[in-house]
Order: structure tokens, then sequence, then C-alpha cells
């Protein structure tokens, strides 16, 4: 079912000096940057070998990363895992028991397709799937 991480996300309040210190420190720049208003999210997307580092900025603070970021504070936000199949994955994560955010696939950054699986499906850990569209 998952062939890659597609990205790793940290949540931060400035996207710009977020950027900035990624390109200081890491020599790194995003490959791209959108407004995704569905999520109420600024996203930064830098490459890092054959996967990203997703920055999410919230868009305003009744968002759901503006609600983590008042709760947890900035850091790691969600694990993101590449699916060729995404309405498989979910079918498959659902039969197993996983608690399910959506239970349908959105339109995520890059026109992607996605959706997520609730931290207490394991670990405490909130896990993003994203199938790509084809190119």
């Amino acid at each position: 079912m998952i062939y890659n991480i597609d990205h790793v996300a940290i949540a931060v309040h400035d996207m710009d000096e977020a950027i900035d210190h990624h390109r200081r420190l890491y020599g790194a720049e995003p490959m791209w940057r959108e407004d995704v208003e569905e999520q109420g999210v600024d996203e930064a997307m830098i490459p890092v070998g054959g996967s990203f580092v997703q920055l999410l900025a919230p868009l305003a603070d009744d968002t759901p990363v503006g609600r983590f970021l008042a709760k947890h504070g900035e850091g790691l936000h969600h694990i993101a895992y590449a699916v060729p199949d995404i309405d498989a994955a979910l079918d498959e994560l659902r039969s197993q028991g996983a608690r399910l955010i959506d239970e349908t696939a959105r339109t995520g950054g890059r026109g992607a397709k996605i959706a997520f699986v609730h931290p207490a499906t394991f670990a405490g850990t909130l896990i993003e799937l994203v199938e790509l569209p084809d190119e």
C-alpha cells in the first residue's frame, strides 16, 4: 500500500521566517509554495532526497494547524505516506479498524488526493495518505 514517504510536515507560526531558516542553515529552497484555502494553510514544500519537508503556517487561528500551534507550539505535525490508490488504501485501513479523520479523499496541495488517519490509530502520530496526480 505505501511506496514512499511523501513528506514530513512541520507546523510553523511564520512561513517567511521558516523558509529563511531552512535557506540559511541548510541551503534548502522551497520547490513551491501555495495557500491551500480548503485546509487553511500556507504550505511550502522543500525537497530533501526523494521526499519533502512540508512547512505549514495557518491562514487563521481557527484552522486545524492554527489550533495545533496554540496547543502544541511549533514542531512535527504529521508524516505523509505516498500511496498508489488512496481509495484502496482507505478501504484497507477501514477494514483493519483504523480510525479515519477523512472517510473519503479530498484535494490537497499539488492537486494531490489526501486523507488523514487519526493519531489514535498508531503511536499518537497523525498520518496523511497522499495520491499524487498523474503527470
